[in-house]
């Protein structure tokens, strides 16, 4: 199972854009855990310490720093396939 992470900030476009992109391609992925974090609670502060998130969203696959700020569909796409997340 691969975990996939996201550290949101209320009201974050880039947040939005990328839960829209996770949204289109979920369903190829099954074998893809999906967790969203709050940047303002506790549990998300923590996150953005030890990840040293500094732009919102953070996505963290498999408990390592992917991306800031925003993600890029295609990059998402091929790492979650090279971890075995997709059902080919």
């Amino acid at each position: 199972m691969v975990v996939l992470e996201e550290v949101t900030v209320p009201g974050c476009r880039e947040c939005i854009q990328f839960e829209k992109v996770w949204e289109e391609i979920k369903g190829d992925f099954p074998n893809v855990a999906f967790r969203q974090h709050d940047a303002t609670t506790p549990e998300g502060q923590e996150m953005i310490q030890k990840y040293e998130i500094m732009a919102a969203p953070g996505i963290i696959i498999n408990g390592e720093l992917f991306s800031t700020g925003g993600v890029n569909k295609d990059a998402l796409v091929e790492k979650l396939k090279a971890l075995g997340g997709s059902s080919s």
